[in-house]
């Protein structure tokens, strides 16, 4: 009796069962159809296939992969960079900091006051015989104009207008003015600059503390007081260069005599230019060989400019040293249309760029403010964009020291509240 009982209640738990297994099925097949009908509604409400989908959804993650590959593969360039250039960074840094030169800018036109208009007339002399004779003894032109109290000396030799100019300042105190004075008063200006010339040259080999250097290299370095390049000293150029050269040559466990010894005749050929043809590196080096000088110092003013291959640490130090003088704020200044043409041709290299909408030169060209259409240029491109548009600036144009390249990305929300 209990075996039975026991059969029926198996019987009803196994018909149970089956009712449950079939609702389950029922359910799925359900379910898989609102699959079905949910799938092809989103097919009508996306206009796309299920295949076209997934490509879809397969092509936002590759672009958001590349993105954050974008991103990552800045940040690892930037910080080898930093540490590739830490050391160099350190060690030019300390040479600048351990270096403090006044920044000299001479006119390329001297100038002369006058006590009164009445002197001018004196100084033509009758029949212009003054003027001529002056003219005629230092090889400088007098320009005489309506500008009151003024006369102009006028002369592609800085030399030239040194002796004219201390010639005429004595003649105008003296108030003799005539051929007779007027040579005498040339005569003794060019022994006066002539002696400042050697003077300004020993000054200069005593403070890099160099020996043995031939009297026509003094001589011609002194002669470089008297000469400016873009403005600036060449003589106090120079002898930054060597105080420069010498202190990166101490920090790497160099001769620092020697690289100093570089850097200050490394600019010699700028005194010597005007009486010869050629790249001033070049003719410096021969100059500086036909008096003995050591080869790597030879070597070191023929390569500062890139005429020849340096062929020792040296000589690169002095190309590095030179840079870095001719580079920093107020050493050099530039022509208005040269520096015009450069701001120009820093915008118009930065709008050839797709997706910029304006570019700004600011900071004497030294820095480029890029403004980019949000629409086309997202975060990430917008740090290619600054890569990109600084490669191509340093490979198209010429400038000194560095410019930096911001790109700005802005989005607007605006909405009237009618």
């Amino acid at each position: 009796m209990a075996v039975e009982k026991r059969q029926e209640q198996i019987e009803k738990r196994e018909k149970i069962l089956q009712a449950k297994e079939e609702s389950i099925a029922q359910m799925e097949k359900e379910i898989e159809a609102l699959k079905d009908q949910s799938l092809k509604e989103l097919e009508r409400i996306a206009n796309m296939t299920v295949e076209e989908a997934k490509e879809f959804l397969i092509s936002n993650i590759e672009s958001e992969a590349r993105r954050e590959a974008l991103a990552r593969l800045y940040e690892m360039e930037m910080e080898l960079k930093e540490e590739a250039d830490k050391k160099a960074r350190e060690i030019i840094a300390s040479a600048i900091q351990r270096c403090a030169s006044d920044e000299v800018a001479s006119s390329t036109v001297t100038v002369v006051t006058l006590p009164s208009e009445e002197m001018k007339g004196r100084i033509i002399g009758r029949e212009g015989r003054n003027i001529r004779t002056i003219e005629m003894l230092t090889g400088v032109d007098l320009i005489i104009d309506d500008t009151p109290e003024v006369v102009v000396l006028s002369s592609y030799d800085p030399i030239r207008r040194e002796i004219a100019r201390i010639s005429l300042e004595r003649l105008v105190q003296d108030g003799r003015i005539h051929p007779a004075r007027i040579e005498e008063m040339v005569e003794k200006a060019q022994q006066e600059v002539e002696n400042r010339i050697k003077e300004e040259g020993e000054r200069a080999i005593f403070e890099a503390k160099i020996t043995r250097v031939h009297p026509e290299i003094v001589r011609a370095l002194g002669r470089l007081t008297f000469r400016t390049s873009y403005g600036q000293n060449v003589l106090q150029h120079s002898k930054e260069v060597s105080r420069l050269a010498g202190m990166m040559a101490g920090e790497l466990g160099l001769d620092p005599t020697l690289a100093k010894r570089a850097g200050l005749l490394h600019d010699i050929g700028k005194a010597l230019d005007y009486d010869a043809e050629g790249p001033h590196a070049l003719i410096g080096a021969e100059f500086a060989r036909k008096y003995n000088e050591n080869e790597i110092v030879v070597n070191a003013i023929a390569s500062h400019h890139g005429e020849e291959s340096p062929k020792s640490i040296e000589a690169v130090l002095v190309q590095a040293a030179d840079a870095i003088s001719a580079a920093r704020p107020g050493a050099r200044k530039e022509t208005l249309e040269a520096y015009i043409k450069r701001i120009k041709r820093l915008e118009e290299l930065a709008v050839a760029f797709d997706g910029v909408e304006k570019a700004y030169a600011l900071q004497a060209g030294r820095e480029i403010r890029v403004i980019v259409e949000p629409e086309k240029i997202d975060d990430v491109s917008a740090y290619e964009l600054a890569r990109d548009l600084a490669k191509k600036i340093e490979d198209e144009l010429e400038y000194p020291g560095q410019i930096r390249v911001i790109v700005i990305r802005e989005t607007r929300a605006i909405e009237y509240a009618r």
